[in-house]
């Protein structure tokens, strides 16, 4: 290619990429999108990380812990608890602790755990009973009254205020009840049929019960004024949040990190077992190496042979040996035919021409059996121990 052509083809390409590119910039248009990569890994494991951040958001100091083990360095004054963990195991020790820190001037807010029981007189919720409260199933109620069957969001909790002209409303699971028998609480909300909200003093502090926390999580807090009762319980105070984060235990944290090194762990235990594992009967000690003779290893290499070449194999090897012998006691023995080599083999070695001409006939294709085996084998030996 000259130098010109060459130029000319440069220019080409030169010319098809500007072109190229004007039409890109003129058909290219911007655009933004926004991928949800759903929860991050905080929100996953905290289930009230959005109530936390409003509550500081408000000016609240707020934290969180695990167990009720933080509790002897809270004060209680101006300070709310917030005990939205699992209390199936908590101790009569645990509830004097608690309620002693809210008569000491603490408000606390706990969910009831579980249903009154009125046969036995007591539920399985320690801290419910101790504050005497009993928590029912909404469905067991009577009928509402009439002015409420006209509530227009009767699934809906409402929160009535002094100087306020409308409730505030909170989504409270409708289908639990709480009731006060001893008529201790001084406010409550209610559902159209059901109560779901009581707050009684206790001492120079405060309990607040409600039948469920589910409310006050990731998302539904967003909805209704649920973040706005949240900040009404635990207004003006630092706010510690009790509740068990949700982490992922140890077998799992190894099968996600390691499961390949697992998997062999499993398999050497297996095999191990396997090896350990009782027999069907017991073991055959290997025979002493003193004891082993000649005789016992050529009698190993004929059966590994018959085992392996078959009983024509061992025939054919003793009726040549036989012929070799007889080609040594007596010259020419090759240049004789068949009849005449068993007459000189019956002379030589004093047996019948018929045991003879048994001993060395061809060899029938089909196998033999052990009995007629073994006695060729006798005849052959018989002939080349005389020879």
């Amino acid at each position: 290619m000259s130098r010109r052509s060459a130029w000319l083809l440069g220019g080409l390409i030169v010319a098809l990429l500007a072109a190229l590119s004007v039409y890109l910039y003129v058909r290219a248009r911007p655009y933004q999108e926004v991928i949800d990569h759903g929860p991050s890994p905080q929100a996953q494991a905290n289930p009230y990380l959005a109530a936390e951040m409003f509550l500081r958001e408000h000016g609240l100091n707020v934290s969180h812990a695990e167990t009720l083990a933080v509790l002897p360095d809270i004060d209680p004054r101006r300070h709310t608890l917030l005990l939205f963990g699992e209390r199936s195991r908590m101790t009569p020790r645990q509830v004097d602790q608690v309620l002693n820190w809210a008569r000491a001037g603490g408000r606390i807010v706990f969910v009831a755990e579980a249903l009154w029981d009125k046969q036995a007189k007591q539920s399985d919720d320690l801290l419910l009973d101790r504050v005497q409260l009993h928590q029912s199933l909404s469905k067991d109620l009577k009928e509402p009254p009439a002015d409420l069957a006209d509530d227009p969001y009767p699934s809906l909790t409402k929160l009535y205020l002094e100087d306020e002209d409308a409730p505030a409303y909170a989504g409270f699971d409708t289908a639990f009840h709480l009731d006060d028998p001893k008529n201790l609480a001084q406010a409550w909300a209610n559902s159209a049929r059901a109560t779901h909200m009581m707050q009684l003093p206790y001492g120079v502090g405060s309990i607040t019960v409600v039948t469920d926390a589910e409310l006050w999580k990731t998302p539904a807090i967003a909805k209704y004024d649920n973040a706005w009762l949240l900040w009404y319980l635990s207004a003006d105070t630092d706010v510690t949040l009790i509740y068990s984060t949700a982490h992922d235990g140890l077998l799992t944290l190894l099968w996600r990190y390691f499961p390949h090194a697992i998997v062999a762990l499993l398999a050497l235990i297996g095999l191990g077992l396997w090896h350990v594992a009782v027999r069907h009967g017991p073991l055959q000690a290997p025979a002493p190496s003193g004891r082993r003779q000649l005789q016992e290893h050529l009698r190993a290499s004929a059966d590994f042979i018959l085992r392996h070449n078959g009983q024509h194999t061992l025939l054919q090897a003793l009726q040549q040996d036989v012929l070799r012998r007889a080609r040594r006691r007596y010259p020419g023995f090759d240049q004789l035919n068949v009849a005449e080599q068993w007459l000189v083999l019956s002379r030589l070695t004093r047996q019948p021409t018929r045991a003879i001409s048994q001993a060395l006939s061809p060899l029938p294709k089909q196998r033999m059996s052990s009995a007629d085996f073994s006695r060729q084998v006798a005849h052959l030996q018989t002939l080349r121990n005389t020879l």
